[in-house]
């Protein structure tokens, strides 16, 4: 890993009448717009949904930093955000996000390790400690090799 600060560049581009092009150097771009909450068209990225994928995306990645950081072997894990919006302080902003993990393992005698490493993955993730609204996690862990 490189040593931190840290630095990410998105260009936003728009004109009077169409979606917002997001680009960023090395990766493919990105066409977002309102979600149909806010009247858009509901069929492309908003900024409401992005932020909740990168709530569930960056669980994931932490979760596999730490399970690989322990030698825990899993086979698969699915993570479910729900983001709630609303009016809070007389501003609007996310103040919830509710976190459903369904990993699934090969062992059943792991399931109390795979718990607590999902428990950590959660307190460890990066961009739900930088938001101000409430994390609340449900576990679910499942053996088997199916998934």
């Amino acid at each position: 890993m490189k040593s931190y600060p840290h630095h990410y560049k998105v260009k936003g581009t728009a004109s009077s009448n169409t979606d917002i092009r997001l680009t960023a150097e090395g990766l493919p771009a990105l066409d977002s717009a309102p979600p149909l909450e806010f009247d858009g068209p509901g069929d492309k990225w908003s900024p409401e949904s992005l932020l909740t994928a990168a709530v569930a995306d960056c669980f994931i990645l932490t979760f596999k930093a730490i399970a690989r950081a322990s030698k825990f072997e899993w086979i698969s894990l699915q993570c479910e955000v729900e983001a709630t919006l609303d009016i809070a302080e007389k501003v609007t902003k996310f103040t919830d996000f509710h976190i459903q993990a369904k990993l699934n393992i090969a062992q059943r005698e792991k399931q109390e390790m795979a718990k607590r490493l999902l428990e950590k993955a959660e307190s460890a993730c990066l961009i739900t400690n930088s938001l101000c609204g409430e994390t609340h996690l449900k576990i679910e862990v499942e053996t088997g090799l199916s998934g």
